[in-house]
């Protein structure tokens, strides 16, 4: 088990000032080494929410956080999350690297300087492994060419390879993807899902949000339907696309099949 999260709740303030509104409601996910997991469901069901909450840019109100033998946070006597010391959170976020739906790389950095920065400032690899290992991540990503490119000389595509090339640079235990292709269009879209579906193919552990269904049910060995803040249902793909059980999952398919 590489992450576990138990009875996850979290809320926020409405925009309008009108009350509390939950969106996360007792969330329970394991995810196991070599997994890949999509995460689908309707825009506002809190599918981002979850991924947010579990690379700790936001905070739970409640349950439990797990990162393979580290306990990150857990519910107290008063029914509060309570996280645990920076030395804790500092391991478990070196077991996971995250991917961007808007690639968020440093437009002043290159190519090269974007994939490796992070090793050797927060790892402390020595500069010279740093270039090399990058440099073969790039040739992995068909980025070589452009190592001293600047993000805004590339396409869409290219910098969400980048983005992918600069997580996978901190040798993560757990890929995250928050819907990686949503900003792009599909010719450039299908190039980012074929390197996803490659580091599934090489048994990367990877959470998936996305609204690819086609994608979900080809690449993913576990799927897990999201709406209101609930899952509502999970399960093999072929159990969840071909023969969902629950009737908002089989109306969200229609819906999508419908458009």
């Amino acid at each position: 088990m590489i992450l576990e999260m138990k009875h996850i709740k979290k809320s926020f303030m409405a925009r309008n000032g009108s009350g509390i509104r939950e969106v996360l409601r007792d969330i329970n996910l394991q995810v196991d080494t070599g997994q890949v997991v999509s995460i689908i469901g309707p825009s506002g069901s809190g599918k981002s929410t979850l991924l947010r909450c579990a690379t700790f840019l936001e905070k739970i109100d409640a349950g439990e956080i797990r990162y393979m033998d580290q306990t990150a946070a857990k519910t107290d006597a008063q029914g509060n999350a309570v996280y645990s010391d920076a030395a804790t959170i500092r391991k478990c976020k070196g077991y996971f690297g995250l991917v961007f739906q808007n690639f968020n790389l440093f437009p002043h950095y290159s190519v090269l300087k974007n994939v490796m920065d992070a090793p050797v400032h927060v790892q402390k690899v020595p500069a010279d492994q740093a270039r090399e290992e990058a440099m073969e991540l790039l040739r992995k990503m068909d980025l070589a060419t452009h190592a001293e490119n600047y993000p805004c000389q590339l396409s869409g595509g290219q910098q969400q390879r980048v983005a992918i090339a600069r997580a996978l640079a901190l040798k993560p235990e757990i890929l995250f993807f928050d819907e990686p292709t949503s900003a792009l269009d599909p010719e450039l879209t299908g190039e980012v899902l074929k390197v996803i579906r490659q580091l599934a193919d090489e048994k990367m552990t990877m959470v998936v949000v996305t609204h690819e269904m086609p994608f979900a049910r080809a690449v993913s060995n576990h799927v897990i339907f999201m709406a209101d803040g609930v899952i509502v249902e999970q399960g093999h793909p072929e159990q969840v696309f071909g023969a969902p059980e629950q009737e908002r999952t089989q109306q969200f398919l229609r819906n999508y099949q419908n458009n």
